[in-house]
């Protein structure tokens, strides 16, 4: 195992094939016909993914899939808008913070990170503020690796009328998501995600008459999406400078998605490498978080052993050693590291990596890995 490249257990960015870091070794020139098609194929193939060729566009934007967040809010609610977040993680929370700072009026409603998002709360809340015109939540919340229950927040938003904005950073391309089953304004993701692109490029599927009414919303020019959806409708060009390469390697990452079998082969896959994990760890005597019914085939939260023995940051090292990188825990209800599922790997890697805890542990001296509490 080549330990001065280790598989990348996280949430992003993640493991590529050699296929998509080939790709980038060609240069483009930003305003030549070649790429100009090649941002074509790749928009349509987006929209694609979620059912919404007709009722949506695809709109890329330079920079990490928080910058695409950024710009869809700052895009979608004007100046009088008033944004609901339903937070059970930090990437709720980061959305609030995200309107807070560009001056619009945000409110939230929350949830343990080891808690669904509740439907009948959020019908609830919508119930008693007409102000609200925009709901957004997370689909996956990789702070805990949680499911959040999308259709039924999909269902209640659209009864209510308001807008609703989905980030779907950590289960694009791997989990359904179907404009023509589920009604969302926005969808938004990034390149280095479930499509096993490389990091560079965030994109948002937007519903296209909404986009229309949104001029002069954004209080960035960088990141207006209207302005930005409007150069590609215009010339097919990004106003800025593209990140070239990394949109070469994400058609090449779209190619081989497709070549898999689409969204329900890779989401197998990562269910596959999530079943094994699991179960292997759980065979060593680590406790996951979460129930397997809430949990997201992208990420598990394992709780810490409690045994004196068991030191993070050792276990960290020890393990990059063996060939792997894992992350540390981001939770406040207990003491956690996180293990991705995702990224180019499969059933060989997962069970070489439960191997590889087995053999950590072991150096360490950690006889028991079971948590001394679940929780608060």
């Amino acid at each position: 195992m080549d330990t001065a490249s280790p598989y990348l257990l996280t949430p992003g960015p993640l493991t590529t094939s050699d296929t998509v870091k080939q790709a980038m070794l060609r240069d483009w020139g930003s305003r030549d016909a070649t790429f100009i098609a090649m941002n074509h194929e790749m928009r349509e193939r987006l929209t694609d993914l979620v059912g919404a060729s007709a009722t949506h566009v695809c709109v890329p934007l330079q920079g990490s899939g928080t910058f695409a967040i950024e710009a869809t809010i700052s895009t979608l609610l004007p100046p009088s808008g008033h944004l609901l977040v339903l937070v059970n993680g930090a990437y709720g929370t980061r959305m609030v913070k995200i309107a807070r700072v560009m001056g619009r009026k945000v409110s939230s409603l929350e949830w343990r990170e080891d808690e669904q998002v509740d439907p009948a709360s959020l019908d609830q809340r919508l119930s008693d503020d007409a102000s609200i015109t925009h709901v957004a939540v997370v689909h996956c919340e990789t702070t805990s690796g949680i499911l959040n229950p999308i259709d039924d927040v999909a269902r209640v938003t659209t009864s209510h009328g308001r807008a609703l904005i989905i980030d779907a950073m950590s289960t694009f391309g791997a989990l359904a998501l179907d404009a023509r089953r589920i009604d969302f304004t926005a969808v938004v993701a990034s390149s280095n995600k479930c499509l096993e692109g490389v990091p560079g490029v965030g994109f948002a599927i937007l519903h296209r008459d909404t986009l229309e009414t949104c001029t002069g919303n954004a209080h960035s020019l960088s990141l207006d999406l209207f302005d930005q959806w409007r150069g590609f409708e215009t010339n097919g060009q990004w106003r800025f400078t593209p990140p070239t390469h990394v949109v070469a390697a994400f058609c090449q990452a779209l190619d081989e998605h497709a070549k898999e079998g689409g969204v329900a082969a890779r989401g197998a896959r990562y269910a596959t490498n999530h079943q094994i994990l699991v179960d292997g760890m759980e065979e060593l005597g680590f406790r996951c978080l979460l129930p397997r019914e809430v949990q997201a085939p992208i990420i598990v939260t394992f709780l810490e052993p409690a045994d004196a023995h068991y030191k993070f940051e050792e276990f960290y090292e020890r393990l990059r050693d063996h060939g792997f990188l894992i992350y540390p825990g981001k939770l406040t209800v207990a003491d956690s590291f996180r293990i991705g599922c995702i990224g180019h790997l499969g059933e060989e890697q997962m069970r070489d990596a439960v191997e590889a805890v087995r053999a950590v542990v072991q150096e360490m001296g950690v006889a028991n890995c079971g948590p001394s509490r679940i929780g608060r």
